[in-house]
Order: structure tokens, then C-alpha cells, then sequence
């Protein structure tokens, strides 16, 4: 039973720390950013994936970054340094729409 316990332990605990490793991204697939919102720390990189057929963009709604076209297979990363709530959209497709939300963890 003890081995038992311990396999799980083992199993569970690379799975959590691969989970919290993992770089946010942002893919953007079927003419949307997916997740639509989503929330990172401050100082974190968010890289955005293009998995659609078309070009699009990352452009923030307030202009402090934009990617220019990103082909398809193409990834643009932008830091985000500070806390808040960063709006986005695709300059080509303007229906779509993101939200970047920066907020530190509470510990």
C-alpha cells in the first residue's frame, strides 16, 4: 500500500510542477483568441500561436503593442511588466477580441 501511496505522490507532483511551468499562451484558432481572457503574473510572456489558415494580429486596443501580421504557425511573444488589464484585438479581423489580466498572486 505504502508503494502505492508513493507512485501517486510521483505521479501527481511532475504533472502539478509542469503545470505551473508551463508558459501562458494565447492560440488563435478558428478566427478567436483562445483562452479569450487570460491571467498572468506580472513580468510574465505570453505567447501567442497562430493555428488558423488566415494572418492575423496581437494589437492592444490602447496601441502600447502590436505584433504586425502573423503568418500561419507563427508565434509573437510580449511581456507584460505590470499589473492591469490589457484589451487586445486582430487589426484584420476586428470581431476578434482578447483580454490579457495582470495581477500578482496573493501569497
Amino acid at each position: 500500500m505504502k508503494c502505492f501511496a508513493i507512485l501517486c505522490l510521483a505521479l501527481l507532483f511532475p504533472a502539478s510542477a509542469a503545470a505551473r511551468t508551463a508558459a501562458p499562451e494565447v492560440r488563435i484558432l478558428d478566427d478567436a483568441f483562445v483562452p479569450r481572457t487570460l491571467m498572468v503574473q506580472p513580468g510574465e510572456s505570453v505567447a501567442f500561436v497562430n493555428d488558423d489558415d488566415d494572418a492575423h494580429t496581437v494589437t492592444a486596443n490602447d496601441g502600447s503593442f502590436d505584433s504586425k501580421g502573423l503568418d500561419s504557425h507563427g508565434v509573437w511573444r510580449h511581456a507584460f511588466p505590470k499589473s492591469g488589464t490589457y484589451a487586445y484585438f486582430c487589426q484584420l479581423h476586428p470581431f476578434m477580441k482578447g483580454t490579457i489580466v495582470v495581477k500578482a498572486a496573493r501569497p
